[in-house]
């Protein structure tokens, strides 16, 4: 890469993440290019941690954070409008390169109007399509440049289609530590060493949190039947989810839940605590990179869901079982996602030491596949299209 041509003229690269877990992977990337390029600037969509990290954000990522086929299409005409305002925004800008990160129905889009513009594009995180609509990996491979993939049998996919991929690990694998000090979080979180501890994360969404949390609470509830001394840790990822999430606990019959919400943070709660339930989604990995048994749950609308059951081509949703390729930690779905289930699971879990310190065993090996100096790597590849 030539520096001085971009010491000259600093780079302007453009990232959009539409959700939590995506803001994070573009915190660090960013991170890792301003170590290269401190004048670097970048434009496009982040939430609060890009924005910590000096993005200048054109729209409110939570506007984008959206789940559902039903809910999308409620906000459709908005995300449309978001759409269109950013892909004129970025055309008139000119970056160096486009980085998509996760948010695929959005970030492709965009994608490929600016790699017709003859912007370099990137996709940061592959779509799931190892278990559904795999047909799409013709198509991603003409709207980007590459696509950084985050699980290792990814980038065969793209490569068979005439494509560009690779795999770069996962960052919350390069970050989490591969052995865990339970006691030592527990006492930074100023929590019992004796009494059961449980995490209960509903969503990185509102959508999510209105769909999820009574659920989950009820289940809280039934676990404190058994053990009275039981705390539960809450971490919420972004200021809606937060405000959301009090609202709901703000109605009496939550009010003597023994909850402590924290800002973020859901990894030191998943250190400390017994067991974890939890939402499907990215939050699962980090779970299990936190060496916490849990179980995982999902509920959407029914029109929705019997949109996408038929679609789904693997036999797991929680990305714990996709990756070890066997039914590590229970899945509670749909109609089986009810509060009894989900407290008689975590209590399982709780109860049976032996099968807890099996399943932290296949939790460190899955850590150990995972590892990669990730944010290096994303960044190399960003700065490789950049800098041509």
């Amino acid at each position: 890469m030539n520096r001085s041509a971009t010491e000259s003229h600093p780079l302007t690269i453009a990232l959009c993440a539409g959700e939590a877990s995506g803001d994070l992977l573009g915190a660090h990337l960013m991170n890792a290019i301003r170590k290269q390029y401190p004048q670097v600037n970048f434009i496009g969509i982040g939430g609060p941690r890009m924005l910590a990290a000096g993005i200048n954000s054109l729209y409110d990522q939570e506007k984008l954070a959206v789940r559902g086929f039903v809910e999308v299409v409620r906000k459709l005409p908005e995300i449309l409008s978001i759409r269109r305002g950013l892909i004129k925004a970025l055309k008139q800008i000119r970056p160096q390169v486009f980085v998509g990160i996760d948010a695929p129905d959005f970030n492709l889009g965009v994608a490929m109007e600016l790699k017709r513009a003859g912007i370099a594009t990137v996709h940061y995180v592959s779509p799931s399509v190892w278990a559904w609509r795999r047909k799409r990996v013709k198509k991603i491979v003409k709207q980007v440049d590459e696509v950084l993939c985050l699980f290792p049998m990814e980038p065969e996919l793209y490569q068979q289609a005439g494509g560009q991929a690779r795999f770069i690990g996962h960052p919350l694998a390069q970050i989490l530590p591969v052995h865990i000090d339970k006691a030592a979080r527990r006492i930074q979180l100023r929590l019992s060493a004796q009494d059961p501890v449980f995490v209960l994360m509903p969503g990185s969404r509102v959508s999510e949190i209105n769909f999820m949390a009574p659920l989950f609470l009820q289940a809280a509830e039934i676990i404190l039947q058994r053990y009275p001394q039981a705390q539960f840790l809450l971490p919420l990822a972004t200021v809606a989810t937060r405000k959301r999430m009090l609202e709901i606990l703000a109605q009496p019959v939550w009010q003597k839940l023994p909850i402590r919400i924290m800002n973020a943070h859901a990894d030191m709660a998943c250190q400390a605590a017994d067991v974890a339930l939890v939402t499907s989604g990215t939050a699962t990995l980090e779970v299990a990179l936190c060496q916490c048994p849990m179980v995982i749950s999902y509920k959407i609308s029914s029109l929705t869901y019997a949109y996408v059951k038929h679609k789904i081509k693997v036999p797991y949703v929680g990305l714990p079982n996709i990756l070890l390729g066997k039914n590590v930690v229970p899945e509670l779905l749909q109609h089986n996602a009810t509060p009894q289930k989900l407290a008689q699971a975590v209590l399982q879990w709780y109860e049976s030491p032996a099968e807890v310190r099996a399943v932290q065993n296949d939790f460190e090996r899955l850590h150990q596949q995972l590892t990669m100096k990730t944010d290096e790597l994303a960044a190399q590849a960003v700065l490789e299209h950049a800098i041509k």
